[in-house]
């Protein structure tokens, strides 16, 4: 929706337009690495002389004292260079996230779960270091474990860190005049990342206290600060380095951290460089997932469908240690909303200790969880008021001028979901097509189809405010080569690229000209993780910063050198003209540097506008939202519980997209892992707290066959953001996640229809073969009872 306010890019033509501005549908700036495999992962950095392997000896019980561990036949073993423990550790035997200190890099005398490391085995070989760690005789005394949220919950309630409570008006006074009211329990399963490439750390010693790390992380600041303190060394002795990961989604934000500090511990240890790569089953069990939750919900509502009051209580599973785990469950308080108002609310997290691996950030991190629970009560009310969950969903939608503060006291600016929802509405046929799929419910017992429209609002920036912001390091070599170094990380999501772009635009030169280099802690310092959908708002901000400062000193050279008004200085394609006269980009470098002009700058960005106050549950903890709209249509097989996804239609809110092709690519992966966490993907603890769903034997993630068979994903055009970010761009990462509720919902109304749509199915996620058809035998039996003489259920 343009706006006069916001400053106009004008129009090139293709002569004057640069290959590869902002804007452009420019390929990833490693697709053809990745798919000739010429990439390079920490796994492929050539091995240095002498480098040892390393390998974790685990935990086999959930929670228990350890009697005695035995490791002399672990030493004895062939190949074994050294065996660690938490005795070897030189500094801070902890690699908790966030300061904690609650999470032992080494168990001692207590395990908290199954997995958890004891000791590393470093050898000559991984498979001698594989071999030799299970030769450890341990003795444990076994202690009682709570392994389940409803176990968490009907015992002590220990949690994990403090709870956060989100009010706004009376909630309680809501409820009780709301004209009808329904209450209820969702629950929501995990989710593992199976990023493609495992964790993995190499590092290598140096001089004196000095080690560099190759790690496969999103938070290399984080890494070097939790290596330092294992060490007992200055944070400036340690460097980290990531050129690339084999995907991340969260999970290597804070669990990189074990892996580093282990291959750096060996590494100093020993004089000599180690690599720790943990089989795929193993690193199931050691990692963390996205938190499984249960929900409580009330809603009070009126005849018309419009929500009066809601209270909803997150209770999560954690794991034993806090890990993200206190800002996870308070985003999914922040997006309980979704795009939707409540004038009074009630919203409460429980963020539960269990003996299971401590749970992390994942794609969306606690807000998937809490759209799913607004989601919920939607449907709660549709089927209370015999009404099309898309008219609930419309008339609760955030307004402009009213309507339009949230939970947490902010208000919402620039609302364009309505719009867009509408939107989609036509652009899909969607009443048409909820027509046509009524008429072929009616007439088959069999094959049922669903259809739903499912909206996200997602809000933008790190809610502790201090990681919302980025620095940056731009080059500009004599040959008018430019270098770009930034703290944000690149998983696969095309960052690298998008900032790449973003000083191409700046100096006017071909993307080609542009070299991004590996994160490196020792070239950008204090950097925030790449997280929370803001890798290319806060690091293409700060190269932008970083480009202009040059840019400006090179405009105040040439205007002084050749006597004309830094007006009359202009940046074309590869191009300077100054004055009358036009030069090669690589000439006024070469000029400038005879001149004794600095052509090198650190950039430095900080988000504006956000604040945020966790007691008192008040602020502004959003820069702006992004939106977007999905809707999908399955076909469920009544007999068997199978489903397949037919279409889906999504139209998603990119502001003025840095790269379309890059942001489709988001869009549709995001979409699918979403899916996938909604349906086929299912974690499973036995009782004595071990992971079974622990390789790709045994955990399904969506494969090629299961994505839609329509798809079609379309970008929200002129709508550039209202606030000023990156070529007034929006996050893409995280905000299409949430467009996979969809799918679950047309599951849900697939599995409504056997019982002619008069109840809510309640279907739980992940909604699993298994469980679809377990939900569709209790509707049919409880529309047996509703109605007993009545036939067809």
């Amino acid at each position: 929706m343009p706006d006069a306010t916001i400053p106009t890019i004008p129009a090139l033509t293709p002569s004057d337009r640069i290959d590869g501005a902002v804007h452009d549908s420019r390929r990833h700036e490693s697709a053809h690495k990745h798919v000739s495999g010429e990439a390079v992962y920490v796994d492929d950095i050539p091995e240095p002389a002498g480098l040892l392997h390393v390998y974790l000896g685990l935990s086999a019980r959930a929670r228990a004292r350890v009697v005695s561990m035995d490791l002399d036949k672990v030493r004895a073993a062939p190949g074994v260079v050294a065996v660690l423990t938490a005795a070897d550790v030189p500094g801070e035997n902890d690699i908790g996230a966030v300061g904690l200190h609650d999470e032992p890099m080494f168990a001692t005398t207590l395990v908290q779960h199954v997995g958890q490391p004891l000791f590393a085995v470093a050898a000559e070989t991984r498979a001698q270091a594989r071999r030799a760690a299970t030769l450890a005789e341990l003795v444990y005394e076994d202690l009682p474990a709570i392994l389940s949220i409803a176990a968490a919950r009907d015992g002590e309630r220990k949690l994990v860190v403090a709870p956060m409570t989100l009010r706004i008006g009376d909630a309680a006074a809501a409820l009780e005049r709301a004209p009808h009211r329904v209450s209820g329990r969702l629950a929501v399963g995990g989710q593992e990342h199976f990023y493609l490439e495992s964790q993995i750390a190499m590092a290598v010693p140096g001089e004196d206290e000095e080690v560099l790390v190759h790690v496969s992380t999103q938070h290399p600041s984080e890494v070097q600060h939790i290596v330092a303190h294992v060490l007992d060394v200055p944070d400036g002795a340690v460097t980290v380095e990531v050129r690339r990961m084999g995907g991340g989604f969260g999970g290597k934000e804070t669990q990189a951290n074990l892996f580093a500090a282990c291959a750096a511990l060996v590494a100093k240890k020993t004089g000599r460089a180690a690599k720790l790569r943990p089989d795929r089953d193993d690193d199931f069990q050691i990692t963390g997932k996205r938190h499984d939750f249960e929900i409580d919900y009330t809603v009070g509502f009126d005849g018309d469908g419009r929500i009066d009051g809601v209270d909803m209580l997150f209770a999560a599973r954690a794991g034993y240690a806090a890990d993200l785990s206190g800002p996870v469950t308070d985003r999914a308080l922040f997006h309980a909303d979704n795009g939707y108002h409540y004038a009074d609310a009630r919203l409460e997290s429980l963020p539960l200790k269990t003996n299971t691996v401590s749970n992390t950030a994942f794609r969306g991190f606690g807000g998937p969880q809490g759209v799913i629970a607004a989601e919920r009560i939607i449907d709660e009310i549709a089927f209370a008021l015999g009404k099309d969950p898309l008219e609930i969903r419309k008339r609760n939608f955030y307004g402009t001028t009213d309507r339009n503060v949230t939970p947490y006291h902010q208000t919402v600016e620039n609302n364009i979901l309505p719009e867009l929802v509408a939107g989609l509405e036509g652009s899909c046929g969607y009443w048409e097509r909820r027509a046509a799929i009524r008429a072929h419910n009616a007439g088959s017992r069999i094959l049922r189809k669903g259809l739903a429209l499912t909206p996200v609002k997602f809000g933008i920036s790190f809610t502790a405010t201090q990681f919302n912001q980025a620095g940056a390091l731009v080059h500009v070599y004599t040959d008018g080569s430019v270098q770009v170094n930034h703290g944000g990380t690149e998983m696969g999501q095309g960052l690298y690229t998008k900032v790449a772009q973003v000083v191409a635009e700046e100096f006017q030169v071909d993307i080609a000209h542009v070299r991004p280099t590996a994160t490196n802690t020792g070239k950008v310092p204090n950097t925030s993780a790449t997280a929370a959908s803001s890798g290319s708002d806060l690091n293409g901000k700060a190269a932008q910063n970083a480009a202009r400062a040059i840019k400006e000193r090179l405009v105040a050279f040439a205007a002084n050198h050749w006597s004309v008004a830094p007006g009359e200085v202009v940046f074309q394609r590869n191009r300077v003209r100054v004055g009358e006269r036009e030069m090669s980009f690589a000439s006024l470098i070469r000029a400038a540097y005879m001149a004794r002009v600095q052509l090198s700058a650190t950039g430095f960005y900080k988000t504006p506008k956000i604040h945020w106050d966790r007691v008192a549950g008040r602020g502004t903890p959003f820069y702006y939202f992004a939106y977007g709209a999905a809707c999908s249509e399955v076909t469920v097989d009544t007999l068997t519980g199978e489903y397949v996804v037919d279409r889906v239609d999504i139209l998603h809110d990119c502001g003025r997209s840095l790269n379309p092709v890059i942001d489709k690519g988001q869009i549709e992966g995001g979409f699918v892992q979403g899916m996938g966490w909604l349906t086929t993907e299912e974690l499973w603890w036995d009782a004595a707290g071990r992971l079974r769903t622990h390789a790709p034997s045994t955990y399904k993630i969506p494969a090629c066959g299961d994505r839609p068979k329509i798809f079609n994903v379309h970008l929200l055009e002129n709508a550039p953001n209202r606030e000023d970010t990156i070529f007034r761009s929006k996050a893409v990462g995280e905000p299409p996640f949430m467009l996979g509720v969809s799918v679950l919902h047309a599951l849900s109304d697939a599995v409504a229809s056997v019982a002619g749509h008069r109840f809510c199915p309640r279907l739980d996620a992940p909604a699993t073969p298994e469980r679809v058809l377990a939900t569709i035998g209790a509707l049919r039996e409880r529309a047996r009872q509703a109605a007993p003489n009545q036939a067809g259920f």
